[in-house]
């Protein structure tokens, strides 16, 4: 799933694993191979952790998960051995087809999207989209008709996305969306969501990390796991098709799923049904071809598009005037403070602009919530706002100083106060030095606003990648995003630039 269990301190220990597991090796299956590789190369997020794909906490060197099993298993049914490449997992089916591996698994989920543009396996693994609440809430709250008006989360880009986004038509409640699968329980656990639908084998993992939690077992919907191939690439999916037949057929399916605790009735019914259909199973070709249709996906996203740059928008412009008013305040402190003062204004420059702006969000938004917690709209603003109040600080500043001494000391030696110095003879000037800068701030913020995703903030950036990742490409969705960014700055540019030649112009 979408960067499950985001661990920092797994994917540490994983680090060396993962890069030397996800070396590319160019033998690999494609369309134009004729020769029998010597690898298979399957793609995954070993990010996304157990039980799909994760670094051994016992051993990094090696990978665990039912997935990596799998893969394991295809490749000796092919005849050759397997190799890990590292993807994240929003990004594994543009990573097959450009031919970076030649299947990707990693909790990959059967949508007629994705029927229609890849080539994709038989599905071997059947899971259940569940509602996790609060236990004090589990007698009222069992079904998303019980959660008008209320907020629940779930992974972008995943059939439990979708499910909650007509939900919200039909019920009125909230979604919001993570990019991992580890906030969402832990936001539910502190109070900021009131449920979470997610996958069973998900939720079972986050009831034994989580406490105070209770996972209805009732399905709201249910999804399969498939391998993803390269379009034109039949002939190797065919062959794996029959690896996964035989593997459920002689029980070795079902016990790796057992040894990983996710073997149940249900999943015994399912293979009954995949073995009866052979690979026919699944196909449903009217399905396939609304898929293929570019209008229609366009259609039914745009409005969810428009509806995210206008999020875009506010963010970025109340960040700014957030930024602006503390980078006056930074500036103005470094420039007239005592040697105190400085120092300490300079050290929280320093911090802001020597960090990164992913982590300040973090920190603000999950590592302070044991004292205050802020809105997730809230938190994106503060730190946006934190961050650029720094680097706006320094413009001001040296803006300040730009200003002829001569200038200043003729104003005060015509008696001006200091405070009438300021506002009448340096400020003018300095704003006018400023605003250009200030300007290339405001786009870069705006596009910097595609960080605060991190923090459930569903902004352009985000809602397109949950468009490329439903519709299988990126392109028709990179070009609306880009169209739409460029419609919210280039106003800006033109704007300030107009702002200049009027500055500069000769006055009477």
């Amino acid at each position: 799933m979408t960067g499950r269990g985001r661990l920092v301190a797994l994917a540490v220990a994983g680090g060396g694993a993962l890069l030397a597991a996800s070396a590319w090796s160019p033998l690999g299956f494609s369309a134009a191979s004729g020769a029998q590789p010597a690898e298979l190369r399957w793609g995954g997020d070993a990010e996304g952790g157990a039980p799909f794909v994760e670094a051994d906490p016992n051993d990094s060197s090696r990978l665990v998960g039912f997935d990596v099993e799998i893969a394991a298993e295809i490749a000796r049914g092919l005849g050759v051995a397997p190799r890990f490449v590292q993807v994240t997992w929003e990004s594994i089916d543009q990573s097959v087809a450009r031919g970076d591996f030649d299947i990707g698994m990693s909790g990959v989920e059967d949508t007629p999207g994705r029927r229609a543009r890849f080539a994709t396996t038989i599905p071997y693994f059947e899971f259940r989209e569940v509602l996790t609440v609060r236990a004090a809430d589990a007698d009222r709250l069992r079904s998303l008709g019980d959660l008008e008006a209320r907020r629940v989360g779930t992974l972008g880009s995943t059939i439990a996305y979708n499910l909650l986004r007509d939900a919200a038509t039909r019920y009125g409640l909230v979604s919001v969306s993570y990019d991992d699968d580890v906030h969402p329980y832990t936001d539910l656990a502190n109070g900021r969501l009131d449920g979470v639908v997610l996958d069973h084998v998900i939720a079972a993992r986050a009831m034994r990390r989580v406490s105070g939690l209770v996972t209805h077992p009732e399905a709201i919907a249910t999804g399969r796991y498939i391998g993803v191939l390269a379009p034109g690439n039949e002939a190797l999916r065919d062959r794996i098709n029959d690896v996964l037949l035989a593997r459920m057929r002689d029980g070795t399916l079902e016990r790796i799923f057992r040894d990983w605790d996710v073997w149940d009735a249900d999943q015994a019914r399912f293979q009954r049904r995949v073995l009866a259909a052979g690979t026919s199973f699944g196909e449903d070709p009217s399905a396939a071809a609304a898929a293929r249709s570019v209008p229609a996906a366009v259609r039914r996203y745009l409005p969810s598009l428009l509806r995210a740059a206008g999020i875009t928008l506010v963010i970025s412009c109340a960040a700014m005037a957030l930024a602006v008013v503390l980078g006056v305040l930074i500036a103005s402190g470094r420039v007239y403070g005592d040697p105190l003062t400085r120092a300490l204004l300079t050290a929280y420059v320093e911090v802001m602009r020597g960090t990164p702006v992913l982590l300040q969000l973090f920190v603000i938004y999950y590592g302070f919530s044991a004292f205050v917690r802020l809105p997730a709209f809230t938190a994106a603003i503060v730190g946006l706002a934190l961050n650029y109040a720094a680097y706006e600080s320094e413009i001001y500043r040296g803006a300040l100083e730009a200003v002829p001494k001569g200038q200043l000391e003729a104003a005060r030696t015509l008696g001006l106060t200091e405070g009438q110095v300021m506002q009448l003879v340096r400020v003018p000037q300095a704003f006018r030095l400023a605003l250009a800068p200030m300007a290339n701030d405001f786009v870069a913020l705006l596009k910097d606003s595609s960080l605060v995703s991190v923090i459930t903030v569903v902004e352009l950036t985000k809602q397109t990648s949950i468009f490329a990742s439903n519709s299988g490409s990126w392109l028709v969705p990179g070009l609306l995003c880009g169209a739409l960014y460029l419609v919210l700055s280039l106003p800006l540019g033109r704007l300030a630039r107009q702002l200049e030649l009027r500055w500069k112009a000769p006055t009477a």
